[in-house]
């Protein structure tokens, strides 16, 4: 499938970015797509037309309008466990009727978002508030999807906050829970439980402690506890009143979910109209998926871009660079949204892939990423591709000149990427300071080999519209490229060997049981441990 493109890359091995430009003036205006105000410019990779094309070509072939159709008609397309892959549904706020098995799921999606609004505008009001008045802090109880999504997009709306303060515990490590808890009010602090099964150990581990705490600390545990399952049995066991449980279909995958009761935390923050806002965008960016041409579609072209630099070029990793402070979570959200949807060894068919499926996603937020890691990217042997994001305007107008030396970074930093610095640039800035030998070895050490790739996803400013615009390209991104590798994006086994191991090593690690059928060095793990413990 992919002979055709390993030629255009063996003929552009030695064409650098900068010849591509100088061969094409008007190259920014073509090698570029939009979607509404968002503007996703890959101007600065080394694909040229004819590669573009070769590249597009991989549309048609994978079938790629024909899956996009079964995925919003509501088949099931999740083909390892049955279901279909709707989180779509959970924006079509102006769009029609979407069925599952010959039923519109429309309507209970929405009286769930109704139901969310009244809860979250009660609170916010304080009309249900706790043991010890108002709530002031909302405490997200999740792991995986049902932490990852809303606390990326709670802190990116920071701006938009007139709620309660909102924090998130995932991990069942004891210092998470009692870290977050130790400053807060217990007979002020609303809990939210985050489970779709109500089963996952880490949240209901953390929930427990939270409801004794709770309890200890002169709160009201039936009225200041919510839950987002779709276990109403086992929620009612917990003792939550049904009014306060908020459920969602099995077809709305967690790593996809923050657009429907996961997102309650995000709209005790911002407010049920904020938060509507943030369903739009995403709604507008489903459109745009849907009926742009594919040279013109801002997630396949994002996908295509990640298909040629990693299945083609052989690049391993991928850095997501968010200029925006507050989308610093945003390449833990794209780290699960990515290598657990295709993180994949296999083909829907079951059998083995011919190539890796997915890179490695990381990143941090500049410009502390330039004081990290931009070391390794510059000047490092192996290439790593840059996703760099940037808004156009902040929001802190009294601080306008923060924004503009952070716009300047960021655009110095693709520039430098590209461009690079030879030797001789190196050597004519230090030439007044070195002489002879010495000059040529303090020379070497700057040298930039540039001709790396990066791409900028642009956009005017963070609002909650912007977010779900930018957001519901990744998750589409992740379809296109899953698509094209003929792979289910929508299961997640590799998580579960683990699971069920830690579940078997409990009572061992507890003491309870004897270490024997373990393998050498667990055994010498698990007896550390035992030795060591108060």
């Amino acid at each position: 499938m992919f002979d055709d493109l390993h030629g255009h890359h063996a003929r552009l091995s030695e064409t650098r970015i900068t010849d591509l430009f100088a061969a094409d003036p008007r190259r920014a205006q073509v090698f570029r797509a939009q979607a509404g105000d968002v503007l996703f410019d890959y101007s600065k990779t080394c694909l040229d037309a004819p590669a573009r094309a070769a590249l597009l070509a991989l549309c048609d072939s994978a079938r790629l309008a024909e899956k996009r159709a079964a995925m919003f008609r509501g088949d099931r397309l999740n083909s390892t466990e049955g279901r279909a892959v709707l989180h779509t549904a959970l924006r079509n706020l102006d769009g029609g009727p979407v069925e599952v098995d010959g039923a519109d799921v429309m309507p209970a999606i929405l009286d769930t978002l109704s139901a969310m609004e009244v809860f979250s505008d009660a609170v916010r009001d304080g009309r249900h508030d706790g043991a010890g008045g108002a709530i002031t802090d909302v405490v997200n109880i999740g792991i995986g999807g049902s932490d990852l999504g809303p606390a990326m997009a709670t802190a990116a709306l920071a701006p938009y906050h007139d709620g309660p303060r909102c924090h998130f515990v995932s991990n069942v490590d004891g210092a998470h829970i009692a870290d977050t808890l130790r400053p807060l009010d217990p007979a002020r602090t609303l809990i939210i439980v985050a489970s779709k099964t109500f089963t996952t150990i880490e949240t209901m581990t953390n929930a427990r402690t939270a409801r004794a705490w709770m309890r200890d600390g002169g709160g009201d545990p039936v009225r200041q506890i919510a839950a987002v399952s779709t276990a109403p049995d086992k929620t009612t066991a917990f003792g939550i009143p049904d009014t306060q449980v908020f459920g969602f279909a099995d077809w709305v995958g967690g790593r996809y979910s923050v657009w429907g009761p996961i997102g309650l935390p995000v709209m005790l923050a911002v407010g049920g109209a904020a938060f509507r806002a943030f369903l739009r965008g995403a709604q507008a960016m489903d459109v745009h998926f849907q009926s742009a041409g594919w040279a013109d579609n801002l997630p396949v072209m994002l996908a295509l871009h990640g298909i040629w630099h990693h299945q083609i070029c052989g690049y391993p990793t991928r850095a997501v660079l968010p200029y925006d402070q507050r989308l610093n979570q945003l390449p833990a959200y794209l780290q699960q949204l990515e290598m657990e949807s295709n993180g994949k060894g296999v083909a829907v068919t079951g059998e083995a892939l011919p190539q890796p499926a997915g890179p490695v996603i990381w990143g941090a937020a500049g410009t502390n990423g330039q004081h990290a890691f931009y070391q390794l990217i510059h000047q490092g042997q192996q290439v790593i591709p840059c996703e760099f994001l940037l808004a156009a305007q902040g929001h802190e107008d009294d601080l306008a000149h923060h924004h503009r030396l952070l716009v300047a970074n960021c655009l110095a930093q693709s520039e430098a990427l590209m461009r690079g610095q030879d030797l001789a640039a190196a050597r004519a800035k230090i030439q007044d300071r070195y002489d002879d030998a010495e000059l040529e070895r303090q020379a070497r050490h700057r040298v930039f080999p540039g001709n790396r790739p990066s791409t900028t996803l642009i956009y005017p400013q963070l609002t909650p519209f912007t977010l779900g615009q930018i957001i519901a390209a990744y998750e589409h991104r992740v379809f296109v490229e899953g698509a094209i590798m003929n792979i289910n994006s929508y299961d997640q086994w590799g998580v579960e060997l683990g699971k069920e191991l830690a579940t078997a090593l409990g009572p061992i690690v507890d003491g309870a049981q004897d270490a024997k059928t373990k393998d050498g060095s667990t055994r010498a793990l698990v007896d550390y441990v035992l030795k060591h413990r108060s």
